[in-house]
């Protein structure tokens, strides 16, 4: 594209597909695999086995995402059974979300348009049932990807089948066994968990209730309470939707009064894909209880032309 006679760069758009598998590397790395599509970069995977899930940071121009992200939905409804998936963490779906990030307001228009592609293309191409969340929702009911697992699989076919809720996209039904897809547009967000190595799992839920934003605690915070088998300790997972109303050091001291308060000890911080540099404010990660931190984790450092413009 030229601007005044200047090649100007292709534009990067940002994904990070969440998928319901985080515990067989084999299929991991296939999945994985599948994402390396032309024009596309994997800048990081986390997986956790007691989650059952895979966070997968990708970066590259729209239409090759578009096209990683539909190879990754055929992978995952080739390899995931949900019929016998177990896993902490709450999931619709063989590729769960599909969020496209914007990280900045203006950045906006390009997301939404990758994103209503993508969900089109994953119930034409793979016969998929997709729902549009975010600020391309259509129902007022059900904006976030919470509000469509609450319940589970079971409250969500029972909701098509009497109605309630249509599919934006592909069949009006569930596959069997990849259930459907969560695809939308949203900011920045920060996945954040705190471990209770001596905490017990109703602890782990009562921090969780009193800083989240639903129950009085900080903006933009969602936070569960877990119980991980193979980690044998609590966590407390949590979503961190605006980092500049809630910054990281604001949640841990939060999380930090909360476990005070019932006399339990925190244990170290664990960080979900990647972070933007700013997000810390200043503040080194070894003071927020992530002494294993690797600079690989910031954005700013996998992909420094896609953030350049958010740093202020």
């Amino acid at each position: 594209m030229l601007v005044d006679g200047v090649v100007a760069p292709r534009q990067s758009v940002l994904a990070v597909p969440n998928v319901s598998e985080g515990r067989d590397p084999a299929t991991i790395a296939a999945l994985v695999d599948a994402c390396r599509t032309p024009g596309v970069r994997v800048l990081d995977v986390h997986s956790d086995p007691d989650h059952h899930r895979s966070v997968i940071s990708l970066v590259g121009n729209p239409m090759a995402i578009q096209d990683a992200l539909v190879e990754l939905a055929g992978e995952c409804v080739d390899r995931i059974d949900l019929r016998r998936h177990r896993g902490v963490h709450p999931r619709i779906g063989a590729l769960d979300v599909a969020p496209i990030v914007a990280l900045e307001p203006n950045d906006t228009g390009l997301a939404s348009e990758v994103a209503e592609g993508l969900a089109e293309r994953l119930g034409r191409e793979l016969n998929l049932a997709v729902f549009l969340y975010g600020g391309l929702s259509h129902d007022p009911q059900r904006v976030w990807p919470r509000d469509f697992r609450r319940g589970g699989l079971e409250a969500l076919e029972a909701a098509i089948d009497d109605g309630s809720l249509v599919p934006d996209a592909g069949p009006t039904r569930l596959h069997s066994s990849a259930g459907a897809v969560l695809v939308g547009v949203r900011g920045p967000l920060i996945a954040w968990n705190i471990w209770l190595p001596d905490g017990s799992l109703a602890e782990a839920r009562a921090i969780a209730d009193r800083v989240r934003e639903s129950g009085g605690g900080l903006p933009g915070v969602r936070a569960l309470g877990l119980y991980l088998p193979d980690a044998g300790m609590a966590q407390i997972s949590m979503n961190i939707e605006d980092y500049r109303r809630s910054p990281p050091q604001a949640v841990v001291a939060a999380v930090r009064r909360e476990a005070d308060r019932l006399g339990v000890e925190l244990g170290d911080s664990e960080l979900v894909g990647l972070i933007p540099a700013q997000a810390f404010g200043g503040v080194r990660p070894s003071e927020l209880g992530l002494p294993a931190f690797r600079p690989g984790q910031l954005l700013d450092a996998q992909a420094p032309a896609l953030v350049r413009h958010t740093i202020r």
